[in-house]
């Protein structure tokens, strides 16, 4: 069946692919941006101050399904109080706008809402699936929980909500890989801090795969862990990506130096994120990447 998705966030990297994989499956996408708006486009302003002029409640009342991607780049100074803030407001309020816009129509449209595997927060090597609690203060942390909230008009109206707490996306033409894989073709790779934190990961087309998964299937709805099946230790990734690039790994980084240089970044360099991705296993999903070979593998292969 040909879906009607709404896309906001479209011209990032992860909204890009996005909108590519739903064409190619067959479904009808309009996507939201900043401009005047051309074919197969709508214009919003999710900051204007008159509800009406924010965006077209028409494209959310015809669409099948929305998908929120937008927000500010979570690379940047973690030193900087401006990036902070912009982290937290561009996602809040975006989310927001459209899950009012999708209280606001007689047949609410599924909502597809971005958050992070950050929501957990450090947890050690405790198993995560999507029932487990959210622990901490770390800046990310704090960001997914106002962010998950802010959906609350669109699940309060009767939507189909799914929250995808998104790791991070390993493949060569994006952060985080882009920035390693320099340094570990020069032989310059290594653990972070001890390297027994788990950490959690995705290749690019098991995240697609995913996310076009649950807005083609109805009964998906709650939080959902988009992450590899089996999560690696920060150590096993760094042995598994220089062997990849065949050069050895052999440095690391002391905890004390990454706490102060990475800022509000440290606790997502150092905390352990034990994730499973229970939530799309039970809806059916089939991972093409299940564990950190694979990942860095389809990572490297684009």
């Amino acid at each position: 069946m040909s879906l009607h998705v709404v896309v906001a966030g479209s011209s990032g990297f992860l909204g890009t692919h996005l909108v590519a994989a739903l064409r190619e499956s067959g479904h009808t996408v309009t996507t939201l941006v900043r401009r005047p708006a051309a074919s197969g486009e709508s214009t919003w302003d999710p900051y204007a101050a008159d509800p009406e002029q924010r965006l077209d409640r028409g494209v959310i009342a015809a669409a099948d399904v929305v998908v929120n991607l937008a927000g500010s780049p979570t690379l940047g100074n973690p030193h900087s109080k401006k990036w902070a803030e912009d982290l937290l407001t561009s996602r809040v309020t975006t989310t927001r706008v459209l899950a009012e816009a999708i209280a606001g129509v007689p047949s609410p449209p599924a909502y597809l809402a971005g958050s992070g595997i950050s929501y957990y927060g450090d947890h050690g090597d405790q198993l995560l699936t999507e029932s487990a609690d959210t622990r901490g203060h770390a800046h990310l942390t704090e960001v997914c929980r106002q962010w998950e909230a802010a959906t609350t008009a669109a699940s309060a109206a009767g939507a189909r909500v799914c929250l995808l707490r998104t790791a991070p996306v390993m493949d060569r033409s994006s952060a985080p890989l882009k920035q390693l894989l320099p340094l570990f073709k020069a032989g310059l790779g290594g653990r972070l801090g001890g390297g027994s934190q788990h950490m959690a990961m995705i290749s690019l087309r098991d995240w697609l795969g995913g996310v076009v998964h649950l807005a083609e299937h109805p009964t998906a709805s709650g939080p959902v862990n988009l992450c590899c099946v089996e999560t690696p230790t920060n150590a096993e990734f760094t042995r598994t990506l220089a062997g990849a690039v065949h050069r050895p790994a052999f440095a690391a980084v002391p905890s004390a130096i990454l706490k102060v240089a990475g800022g509000r970044m440290a606790p997502e360099l150092l905390g352990s994120l034990n994730v499973r991705p229970q939530a799309l296993l039970d809806a059916g999903y089939t991972f093409q990447d299940p564990d950190v070979a694979s990942v860095v593998a389809a990572g490297l292969a684009r």
